[in-house]
């Protein structure tokens, strides 16, 4: 017989009680929901297992303010850290959540020396390499989430303007996660057809740039919070892809060496995500202008990377 899969979410705020909920529905595994808040893991836990018979999940839903539990994760996604307020930038938070992330890292990585972590916390791209560092885990092992949630935004903007089903839309984005995204309209496609071929220039450029703006526009509409349904989902089709071996190609944070021009820094690209984590990273042509914009993409986040001193 073999064992069911354990998933490690650490932090129980709106990302993370998401992610578990997204989680248990799709039976990925028996999960573990980490808080530092007393009561607050147990209790979102509990009411998630209290929806199990209704849903028909059989999956076991743990609370926890310790790290105990976690032991023998396969993957540990990482939500902690504090969450961006009205005209914050992410990189405001950068130090804060860089020392809580590190300490988390120490954590699950000490008891889980096997997992796949997948990061969300922000700012992202910096968060990947804290986590890299502190964990000392091979690059494969360790990767952000970003890509998913911003090419979700792109395809929902585009199947509205198209007027077409989300499922015969894809978009392609590179680079960082925010305000230097790199997306590349030419190879985000409508049932196969490059969308530059259906849509006219100035409306892809406004496509653009609300998906580069998507959490900007979700915290000044929600005032006291930012995005969670998507970037949890976001994060579970990760994991799905790798607990369950898919191959599938999504685009996601990966430390690089090289590939793109960039070495030593993580970066949005297509990944392809099975077993082993980050299984291959998918390399292709760039337009001269769409290569400078990632290397600004990347140089930005150099610049939050020596800030850091990592």
């Amino acid at each position: 017989m073999g064992r069911r899969n354990k998933i490690t979410v650490v932090g129980a705020g709106n990302v993370g009680a998401t992610a578990a909920h997204w989680l248990a529905s799709k039976e990925l595994g028996d999960v573990v929901l980490v808080d530092i808040v007393e009561g607050v893991p147990q209790g979102k836990a509990l009411d998630l297992a209290e929806t199990a018979p209704i849903e028909g999940f059989d999956v076991r839903l743990t609370g926890a303010n310790g790290y105990d539990d976690t032991n023998g994760s396969d993957v540990v996604i990482i939500t902690a850290g504090l969450p961006r307020k009205p005209g914050m930038s992410r990189d405001d938070l950068l130090k804060t959540n860089a020392e809580i992330v590190g300490k988390v890292v120490d954590e699950v990585s000490r008891r889980s020396p096997d997992a796949v972590l997948i990061i969300v916390s922000n700012p992202l791209d910096a968060m990947c390499q804290v986590a890299f560092k502190r964990s000392g885990f091979p690059k494969h092992r360790v990767i952000g989430m970003a890509g998913v949630l911003d090419s979700a935004r792109m395809r929902c903007f585009l199947a509205e303007a198209l007027n077409v089903s989300v499922e015969n839309v894809t978009a392609f984005v590179l680079g960082g996660h925010g305000d230097t995204m790199v997306a590349l309209p030419r190879y985000s496609t409508c049932a196969g057809i490059p969308v530059t071929e259906l849509l006219p220039p100035e409306q892809i450029e406004a496509i653009v740039k609300r998906t580069a703006n998507g959490g900007a526009e979700i915290v000044a509409l929600l005032k006291t919070g930012s995005a969670y349904y998507a970037p949890s989902a976001a994060a579970v089709e990760m994991t799905e892809a790798i607990l369950k071996d898919k191959k599938k190609i999504l685009p996601c944070a990966a430390y690089l060496e090289g590939e793109y021009g960039v070495n030593g820094l993580y970066v949005g690209v297509p990944c392809k995500l099975g077993a082993q984590g980050l299984e291959q990273i998918i390399e292709i042509n760039l337009t001269a202008e769409e290569r400078i914009a990632l290397q600004k993409s990347a140089a930005s986040v150099q610049e939050l990377v020596d800030v850091l001193g990592i």
